[in-house]
């Protein structure tokens, strides 16, 4: 099974609150790889990328690098496509 990863930094100013998530959630459920989205630091987790409760508790303020992680068939697309919508600032800016 295919495993890829991306480093990304949230850019927008106001971080990944309600709405980003969720734009991130709807796009992830969109593939069959499983995703996980890491946070290293002090207060480093991992959470599922296809739940927006869960990507919430990443409290990912700007500047804040995670780590997009997908495993299966489509995960070079996930991980692609995923990686753009944060790098394009949510379409917020």
């Amino acid at each position: 099974m295919t495993a890829i990863s991306r480093e990304v930094v949230i850019s927008n100013t106001l971080g990944l609150h309600a709405r980003p998530a969720m734009q991130f959630v709807d796009l992830a459920n969109q593939f069959a790889a499983t995703i996980t989205v890491h946070k290293d630091g002090p207060e480093s987790c991992s959470v599922d990328g296809k739940s927006v409760m869960q990507m919430i508790t990443l409290e990912a303020t700007q500047g804040t690098p995670l780590r997009i992680e997908a495993e299966g068939e489509d995960a070079e697309q996930a991980v692609e496509q995923l990686a753009k919508l944060v790098e394009d600032k949510f379409g917020e800016e």
